[in-house]
Order: C-alpha cells, then sequence, then structure tokens
C-alpha cells in the first residue's frame, strides 16, 4: 500500500514539472500566400491582357523624388482603338482601361450615337504630383501611374464628343454617351471622376485604382 502512495506520488509529481517549450512548426506558404506575390500578380496581369488581344510593352521599375513612381507599369501599344497621350500605367489600370474601352464606350457610343469611336482624347496617365495639383494634398494617383484622364472621343463620322463642351451640352444623345461612358467606368474603376465631381473635373474624366469605391 505504502509502495502504491510514493509511486502515485512521482507520477503527479511528475505532471507539475514543466516541461520545455517546443518551437511551433514554421508555417509554409499556401496557396493564397503564394497568389499574393507581386510578380505572380504581375505576370497574370500580362496574360490577361494578352488574352484581350491587347499589345503593350513592360516597362522597367521607375522610382522619382517626391515618392512617385511606376512600378509593375506597361505602355499600351494597341486596345483596338487608338489613344493619344497614354503615358506609363500600372498593369492593372492599363486592363481595366482596356476593358473599359472594349467592352462599355464602344457598346455605348453604337447604342447612343449610332457610330464606332475611332479615337480616345487622353489628358495623361503618369505625372507626380498631389491630388489635384495642390500642394500639401496628399500624392495623386497620377504620381504612381495608377491613374488616366479622359477628355475626349473622335467618333468615325467625324464627329468629335468633348466631355467639356458635351456633359451639359445640348445634344441629349451626347450627354447620354458621356454619362454612360462615366457610370461604366465608375464600375470599372475604384475611383471615378467626372464634371459633377468639382471645378477641376469639368473638362475630364478621372478613373484611378485608388481606395474606392468613390464615384461622382
Amino acid at each position: 500500500m505504502q509502495r502504491g502512495m510514493i509511486i502515485l506520488g512521482l507520477v503527479l509529481l511528475a505532471g507539475c514539472i514543466p516541461k520545455p517549450d517546443r518551437p511551433a512548426p514554421s508555417p509554409q506558404p499556401g496557396p493564397q500566400a503564394e497568389a499574393l506575390k507581386p510578380d505572380k500578380v504581375l505576370r497574370q496581369c500580362h496574360a490577361d491582357l494578352a488574352r484581350a488581344a491587347v499589345a503593350f510593352k513592360p516597362l522597367p521599375d521607375r522610382t522619382f523624388d517626391g515618392g512617385c513612381s511606376a512600378i509593375g507599369a506597361v505602355q499600351l501599344l494597341d486596345i483596338g482603338t487608338p489613344v493619344t497621350n497614354l503615358g506609363a500605367m500600372t498593369c492593372p489600370l492599363a486592363a481595366n482601361f482596356a476593358r473599359w474601352v472594349q467592352e462599355a464606350v464602344q457598346p455605348a457610343a453604337q447604342r447612343h450615337l449610332g457610330a464606332r469611336v475611332v479615337k480616345i482624347e487622353s489628358m495623361g496617365t503618369y505625372a507626380c504630383r498631389p491630388v489635384n495639383g495642390q500642394a500639401g494634398n496628399k500624392l495623386s494617383e497620377h504620381g504612381r501611374a495608377n491613374a488616366v484622364d479622359i477628355g475626349g472621343f473622335v467618333l468615325e463620322d467625324g464627329r468629335r464628343i468633348t466631355v467639356k463642351s458635351g456633359w451639359n451640352g445640348e445634344d441629349r444623345r451626347v450627354r447620354d454617351f458621356l454619362r454612360a461612358a462615366h457610370g461604366a467606368g465608375c464600375g470599372q474603376f475604384p475611383i471615378g471622376l467626372g464634371p459633377d465631381a468639382n471645378a477641376l473635373h469639368h473638362d475630364h474624366f478621372h478613373f484611378d485604382m485608388g481606395r474606392g469605391p468613390y464615384c461622382r
């Protein structure tokens, strides 16, 4: 009996002695972590552009003073519709822009104006400046090659439609086309601004890949 009590006591005492900590197993990267790698995202974006029959040229990563950069950017060469004044664009911006033109702008022009768009007039992409060009504001998405501004459209019948004159112009068909293009852009890009946003956008649409959604 006494021997049994001694053995029981030793067992209970052993249970109270702390065991040395074992190092936790290192987490292994899974498919989701792999999918988030920037190089894999960029390769997928390039593949998406190629699949959409978009001709483009990858650009080297660049950084500039003032926190500006063009990382993972491309130069769009042919999206099926000529576009003027396009500079460096992040690949996601370029992919969304090409899709907007192909799937929204062209159908809207046919529907409201009865003609195809043969040229889109861009007001630029990359520009190292603060929001609205006003000192003291945070860095614009243009400063990250992550925004594009569109000022006008030229139709196959020779008509030139501008945001400045057409948004509140007399031709209802032009107004409807511009609002359809702007509204579709708001669905395609996280941020969409136009003449109703503020006076600084009275003559163009601004689309960017910043934190949204915001449409005005």
